[in-house]
């Protein structure tokens, strides 16, 4: 059966679901697998995605996130929403970036939760941007695996010529498919682009007075994007040496400071204005709140198909807290978080 995207109307339907019986304790039998390692969280095993009969194997759908020991149960929690409203879950291919030293670690903890998932880790090098990041206005934003989208044209296999890029702060509640089809129309990013944004805001005065720099938004109506969520096609990215172009704009950062925010100012000084923007219900994000305090944010109206917890406000530590927004109720379905004590009870 094909998948549907939720309607606002639904998603607020679901929630008052979720809501009224959170309060109901309900045990089930469930498989715990326990990483080798104690700093990785616990994780219950997912149950098996299957295609269905309209499928052609051939079909792969590539798909890249990080594997931050910090963010794994998102990334755990982003995965088991893209299989299970996936028409084809066995199409999906998913390419992973991970710092070495916990590949191994990580690589035992996805197989356990995901048996049948059809995955590779690849080694992300610190080193390479290490030296290139400038301090932005949240710690996170400037670990080194925020920047792996960056090099990701060349650590994927040459056969893969597009890939959608995912954060690991969000979940999927329609076909991924859908967005893996849309036309890029010859460019090299699609994605949901704002232009009621005021774009002036993501970059400092340094930027806007120098009229060299300026420049490079001549002739553009420059749109903000979200680079959480992005369709890429690898191959024009590869020829465009695209990688070289958002490390020329890091080296200008360190330089004279010209905007605040980690990762993102690069990629809307060489694609804001020239991406194929794709329809809004695919990336609800800001659920997460500022960047300073990550308040509580509500639904946008209309169709959604991804949300996402960009912003400070992560829904599994707010959750956690037992101080959740209404919005993180959304996010807990698709959680396959165990505790160490609760893996012992079971």
């Amino acid at each position: 059966m094909a998948s549907r995207s939720l309607s606002y109307t639904q998603l607020l339907g679901l929630l008052s679901f979720i809501l009224l019986t959170s309060t109901m304790a309900v045990r089930v039998g469930v498989i715990l697998h326990k990483p080798s390692t104690p700093t990785l969280p616990v994780f219950r095993e997912a149950p098996a995605f299957r295609n269905g009969d309209q499928c052609l194997e051939a079909d792969q759908i590539h798909i890249a996130m990080t594997l931050d020991t910090n963010y794994l149960r998102g990334t755990m929690a982003a995965v088991f929403s893209l299989l299970q409203h996936s028409t084809c879950p066995e199409n999906l291919s998913f390419h992973f970036l991970s710092l070495a030293h916990f590949e191994n670690d990580l690589f035992s903890s996805i197989k356990s939760t995901f048996p049948y998932l059809n995955f590779k880790i690849y080694q992300f090098d610190p080193n390479l941007v290490r030296s290139k990041i400038s301090k932005s206005i949240r710690e996170a934003l400037d670990q080194p695996l925020n920047y792996a989208r960056i090099y990701l044209a060349d650590i994927v296999p040459p056969s893969v010529d597009r890939i959608i890029y995912l954060d690991s702060d969000l979940v999927v509640v329609d076909d991924i498919e859908k967005l893996w089809h849309v036309d890029m129309e010859g460019k090299v990013v699609a994605a949901p682009e704002y232009c009621h944004a005021n774009f002036t805001h993501y970059f400092t005065k340094t930027f806007w007075s120098d009229p060299v720099l300026v420049k490079v938004l001549e002739g553009k109506r420059p749109c903000y994007f979200n680079t959480g969520v992005m369709v890429v096609d690898v191959d024009k990215w590869r020829k465009g040496l695209y990688t070289q172009k958002v490390e020329e704009w890091m080296t200008v950062q360190k330089q004279k400071r010209i905007y605040h925010l980690g990762s993102l100012p690069p990629f809307l000084l060489i694609f804001a204005g020239d991406i194929k923007a794709v329809n809004h219900r695919w990336n609800q994000h800001g659920l997460g709140g500022d960047n300073f305090e990550g308040r509580c944010r509500t639904l946008h109206p209309g169709p959604i198909s991804l949300l996402h917890w960009s912003g400070k406000g992560k829904p599994w530590l707010r959750l956690d807290s037992r101080k959740p927004c209404i919005v993180d109720h959304l996010w807990a379905p698709y959680d396959l978080y165990r505790s160490s004590k609760h893996s012992l009870d079971e």
